[in-house]
């Protein structure tokens, strides 16, 4: 079932980003390019997919899409924060008009009080366009359920990123 969802949702990007000519992005840390390869899955997506950054270390945040060492240390990995600067880090090194980045918490181990086993952090981003952040707590799922469920969110922030400006 999740299989159908999320190449429903990929089928739903690809035409409306072809329509407006826009190409995507993606920044993923606990996803593992989980939504890079469902976009890359549908013959045809190279007319809209640009790149996508898997950046599971710290380093690799920081290196590829400039997350400041003061923010991970201030607020860590997984946090609002560090999918903001993620996503922003994704357009400015890429050729994109649309992205999103996942950084969260899949489990099963790994988890604390503050951020539990199932916390995600999204962030979607349009150049010249404002930036939205979700997070969810996706709960005692199992790590491959939330990733799944991350991967569905994550497609649909973008395709309501590449829905028509007024």
């Amino acid at each position: 079932m999740r299989h159908a969802e999320i190449q429903a949702l990929v089928t739903a990007l690809l035409a409306q980003c072809r329509a407006q000519k826009l190409l995507v992005a993606t920044a993923e840390s606990c996803t593992g390019g989980l939504v890079a390869g469902a976009i890359t899955d549908i013959p045809g997506s190279s007319d809209i997919f640009d790149r996508g950054f898997v950046t599971y270390s710290n380093a690799a945040k920081q290196e590829m899409l400039g997350v400041t060492a003061p923010t991970l240390a201030a607020h860590g990995a997984v946090s609002a924060e560090t999918a903001m600067e993620m996503v922003e880090g994704a357009l400015r090194n890429s050729c994109a008009e649309i992205a999103v980045s996942i950084t969260g918490v899949a489990g099963p181990g790994g988890g604390s009080a503050r951020k539990p086993v199932g916390l995600v952090h999204f962030a979607c981003a349009r150049r010249r366009g404002s930036t939205k952040h979700v997070e969810r707590r996706f709960g005692s799922m199992t790590r491959g359920e939330i990733r799944m469920a991350s991967v569905i969110q994550a497609l649909n922030m973008l395709l309501e990123a590449a829905q028509p400006r007024p």
